[in-house]
C-alpha cells in the first residue's frame, strides 16, 4: 500500500497559525494562497514586505548615477564612450552574482543572501560620492550594479512563501514593486541634487552628497531583514539544515538546473525583456535631456515614468500568467508571456520612429514600459515550475540572463562603438527587432505533462516523474525529495482546468478503494487523464 499524503507530512499545520488572523490558507507545504499586505504578524507577509523594499533600494543605488549623469558627465569631463563603458559595467557586475545568489539561496536561505547582499555593496553606493575620472566611474557603477542580484532573493523568497496558485502575481508583483526603483531614483535624485544644492552646497558637491541617501537605505533594510525575517514558512534554514530539508548536494542541485534546456531559453528571453527595462534605464533621462532640451529635472521625471510603471505592470503581468495557467494550464502561461513580449518588441521599433515630438514619445514609451515589464512579470510566471529542487539556481540563471541581455545590447546599440555606430533611436529599433526573434524561441519550450505552445502534453507522464527525476535513487531513499513531491502535488493544476477536474474526479474514486487489506488507499502518485 502507498502511504497517505498525510502519513507523509502534506497538510501539516504551520505552527502560530492562525486562519482568522492572517486572512489566508496554506497548502501542503505551508505555503500561503493568497497574499494580504497588511497581516505582517505572518512570515509570508514579512518576507515579501522586505524582499521587495530591499530589491527596490538595490534598483535605487544601481541608477543613481544614470539620474545624474548629465550633471556627473560635466564635472568629470566623461565622453560618449565612457558613459556607454560604464552603463555597460553597471549591469555586468550582477551575471555572476545572480548566478552565485541562486546557488546561495538554496544552500544558507535568501534571509542571508539579501542581507549579505546588502552589507556588501553599502560601502560602493557610499564610494559613489569619491568619483574623480573614467575608472572611478566603470568601478562604482559595477559594484553598485553588483546589488540588483537581490532580485534572485526577491523571486526565491516569494516562491518559497506562496503557493503555485499565486506565485505568479506574487511574483511579479513583488518583482516589479523592487524595479520600480529604477524610475522611483530617476524622480528622486535630481530632487535631492537640487536640494542639496539650493542649501548652498556647490553643484560639483551637491551630487557627491546624493549618495549618502541610498547607501544609508542598504543598511537599515539589512538590519530589519535580520531582525524581522525567516527564510521559509517552516523557520529559517539554520534549523532546517539539522533535518532532510538542507542535507542536499549542491553540486547536483547546479546540475539539475544547467542541464534543464528550459532554464537556458528562458535565460535568453529575461535578457530581452528585463535587460530591455535594464538600457532604457541607463539611458533615458540623458536622451531626454538631450534629444528635446529639457532640464536635468523634467527629463528626470519623464523618464521616471518608465520605471514607476513597475509599480502595477509587472503585477498585471503575473496575473495573467496566472489567469492563462488556471484555465489553459503551462500552455496558457506561455502564451501570455510570448503575446506581452512581442508586442515590446514591436513597440521599441515604434519608439525609435517618433522622436520628432516630445507628447508622441512619452506617449509610446509608457505603452512600451507596460508590455516590458508586463513580459517580466509572465516570465517569472513559469521559472518556479521548471524545476522544485534548482528552484534558486534556475531564477538566478534567469535573472543574470537579464543583466546579460542588457549589456549585450547596450554594447552593440547604444556604446558609441565605432564599428557599429548609430543613433539612440537606430538602438531603439534593431532592440525590437531583436526583442521578436528571441521570443520565437518561447515555442520551443514543453513539459510532458502539460505540453508546450504548439504541442501536446504525454497522456502518461506525471508531474512526479518530472520533478523527481532531478534526485538520485540514494536522495530519493533519504527522503530528501519530499520537497519535490509536495510541489508536484500542488502544480497539478497547470494541466489546465478542465484537464485537472478530470485528475481530481479521478483521484476522488481512487481515495473511495481498498487495499488488499481493506485499508483506503490516497495515492501519492497518479497518472494523466
Amino acid at each position: 500500500m502507498v502511504e497517505s499524503l498525510e502519513a507523509r507530512g502534506f497538510g501539516v499545520g504551520m505552527p502560530g497559525y492562525d486562519r482568522e488572523k492572517w486572512g489566508f490558507d496554506l497548502d501542503g507545504e505551508n505555503k500561503a494562497k493568497g497574499l494580504i499586505l497588511w497581516k505582517l504578524q505572518s512570515p509570508h507577509v514579512r518576507a515579501f514586505h522586505l524582499s521587495w523594499t530591499s530589491f527596490f533600494t538595490s534598483f535605487v543605488a544601481a541608477f543613481a548615477v544614470a539620474a545624474l549623469l548629465p550633471v556627473v558627465r560635466q564635472n568629470l569631463d566623461l565622453t560618449a564612450s565612457d558613459i556607454g563603458a560604464s552603463g555597460i559595467a553597471n549591469v555586468v557586475g550582477a551575471i555572476g552574482a545572480r548566478v552565485i545568489i541562486g546557488a546561495i539561496c538554496d544552500t544558507v536561505g535568501p534571509r542571508y543572501g539579501v542581507a549579505g547582499v546588502l552589507l556588501l555593496i553599502a560601502p560602493s553606493v557610499f564610494c559613489a560620492s569619491l568619483i574623480v575620472d573614467r575608472g572611478g566611474i566603470i568601478a562604482v557603477r559595477f559594484f553598485m550594479g553588483i546589488g540588483i542580484c537581490i532580485f534572485v532573493c526577491n523571486q526565491f523568497w516569494s516562491g518559497t512563501m506562496f503557493s503555485p496558485n499565486c506565485v505568479g502575481t506574487v511574483n511579479a508583483t513583488c518583482g516589479g514593486w523592487g524595479n520600480l526603483g529604477g524610475g522611483v531614483t530617476q524622480l528622486i535624485m535630481p530632487l535631492i541634487y537640487s536640494g542639496i544644492k539650493q542649501s548652498g552646497r556647490p553643484g560639483f558637491t551637491a551630487w557627491r552628497w546624493s549618495f549618502m541617501v541610498p547607501g544609508a537605505m542598504f543598511l537599515l533594510l539589512a538590519m530589519m531583514t535580520l531582525l524581522f525575517a525567516q527564510d521559509t514558512p517552516n523557520g529559517s534554514y539554520r534549523d532546517l539544515r539539522k533535518t532532510r530539508a538542507a542535507q542536499v548536494d549542491g553540486k547536483k542541485t547546479l546540475l539539475a538546473a544547467v542541464r534543464n534546456y528550459r532554464t537556458w531559453v528562458l535565460t535568453l528571453n529575461y535578457g530581452y525583456c528585463f535587460g530591455v527595462e535594464l538600457t532604457i534605464n541607463s539611458i533615458i533621462v540623458s536622451y531626454f535631456f538631450d534629444q528635446f532640451g529639457l532640464t536635468l529635472e523634467i527629463a528626470g521625471i519623464v523618464g521616471a515614468v518608465f520605471g514607476l510603471m513597475n509599480l502595477f505592470c509587472r503585477s498585471a503581468g503575473g496575473l495573467a500568467s496566472d489567469l492563462g495557467g488556471k484555465y489553459f494550464g503551462m500552455r496558457g502561461r506561455l502564451w501570455a508571456y510570448f503575446i506581452l513580449q512581442l508586442c515590446a518588441g514591436a513597440l521599441s521599433i515604434v519608439l525609435g520612429n517618433v522622436d520628432d515630438t516630445l507628447g508622441g514619445t512619452i506617449a509610446v514609451m509608457i505603452v512600451f514600459s507596460a508590455f516590458v515589464q508586463s513580459a517580466e512579470g509572465a516570465c517569472y510566471g513559469v521559472v518556479p515550475f521548471v524545476s522544485r529542487r534548482s528552484y534558486g539556481v534556475v531564477a538566478g540563471m534567469v535573472g543574470a540572463g537579464g543583466n546579460t541581455g542588457s549589456a549585450v545590447t547596450q554594447a552593440l546599440f547604444f556604446a558609441d562603438n565605432e564599428g557599429l555606430k548609430m543613433s539612440t533611436q537606430d538602438g531603439l529599433v534593431w532592440m525590437g527587432v531583436m526583442i521578436m526573434a528571441v521570443t520565437c524561441t518561447l515555442c520551443t519550450l514543453h513539459w510532458p505533462a502539460w505540453g508546450g505552445m504548439l504541442s501536446m502534453a504525454d497522456p502518461n507522464a506525471t508531474e512526479e516523474d518530472y520533478y523527481l527525476s532531478d534526485w538520485e535513487p540514494e536522495e530519493v531513499a533519504a527522503n530528501l525529495h519530499i520537497p519535490s513531491l509536495r510541489f508536484a502535488m500542488e502544480s497539478k493544476s497547470m494541466r489546465g482546468k478542465a484537464n485537472y477536474a478530470k485528475l481530481m474526479a479521478g483521484n476522488a474514486v481512487k481515495e473511495g478503494s481498498e487495499d488488499s487489506d481493506g485499508v483506503p488507499v490516497k495515492d501519492v502518485k497518479t497518472d494523466s487523464q
